[in-house]
């Protein structure tokens, strides 16, 4: 846990110009006092002025400094430009530029168990540089640890599709927004502890994994297929209802039950067929 003595906090160097003023004097002072009067012991502070020089920083935009003090944390410096610090300070440079992280696909078992392949696109960066610099060890790899964990965890929650769930009403490929905020939510908690910012995590890439792919892909032709089938035969249904009754109405012709049921199977077999229906000519009788 965080303690209060350990949160990030800023810190306000000296110029760097002026830095680099006092050190030039403390370097040419005592070259001049060297070279006109032999005064050796001027040797120290132009080495003191040398030794000034290592504070000298420049920090670029969206780049941060964090300082240590013999393992003290001193402060960060998120100001950019060109500055002059303590020489004994340890000094880490950190992005706070916001970065993408294009997952590979993982293999993950969804809720239901079945095997898919999801791949994730995350935009992140640095909020806490303490965090960042001392919370984790490499906080770019706990990023991308954390992020596959999240996938595994995100899949186990929500059903592919609902063929097996027909309950589910979030599921991974039609979720949408909804899946994709629950995914922010949890990489969040996740990379809080190495002081990472989430702007945006969403689902780029969803597939059956290749062992159940051609399965699951007939399954769902079958049940495109049926569900056509049931619309084709409710339209059946509905056309020869109509002809039957059209047909009473204006007396065009008079059927009993049997031609009526002829009448019927032909219609049916005519509009419900998925292949064009081949006329037949009768030259005789209805009956023959």
């Amino acid at each position: 846990m965080i303690t209060a003595m350990e949160k990030e906090r800023l810190y306000s160097p000296m110029s760097g110009y002026v830095g680099l003023l006092l050190s030039l004097v403390l370097v040419g002072v005592p070259v001049a006092l060297l070279i006109v009067y032999q005064m050796l012991w001027m040797i120290a502070v132009m080495i003191i002025g040398l030794f000034c020089m290592i504070g000298l920083m420049v920090v670029n935009p969206n780049e941060s400094s964090v300082l240590v003090l013999f393992g003290k944390y001193v402060g960060t410096v998120k100001k950019n430009g060109f500055f002059w610090v303590n020489p004994f300070f340890a000094r880490k440079k950190i992005s706070l530029r916001a970065r993408n992280l294009n997952s590979e696909p993982i293999k993950v078992n969804d809720k239901i168990g079945n095997p898919i392949m999801i791949r994730i696109v995350l935009v992140w960066k640095v909020d806490n540089t303490f965090k960042a610099a001392f919370g984790v060890d490499d906080y770019s790899h706990f990023v991308d640890v954390q992020s596959e964990a999240a996938i595994r965890k995100l899949a186990g929650h929500y059903p592919y599709d609902n063929f097996d769930d027909e309950q589910a009403d979030i599921t991974l490929r039609s979720g949408g927004e909804d899946v994709n905020s629950a995914l922010e939510k949890e990489l969040q908690e996740r990379l809080d502890l190495a002081g990472i910012l989430v702007h945006e995590a969403r689902i780029s890439y969803l597939a059956y994994a290749s062992e159940i792919a051609g399965a699951m892909l007939r399954r769902q032709q079958a049940t495109a297929i049926v569900a056509a089938r049931q619309k084709i035969v409710e339209g059946a249904v509905s056309m020869v209802e109509m002809a039957l009754a059209q047909l009473s109405r204006k007396q065009i012709i008079s059927l009993d039950e049997d031609q009526k049921a002829t009448m019927v199977s032909n219609l049916m077999v005519v509009l419900c067929s998925d292949k064009d229906a081949t006329p037949v000519l009768n030259a005789g009788t209805l009956h023959q």
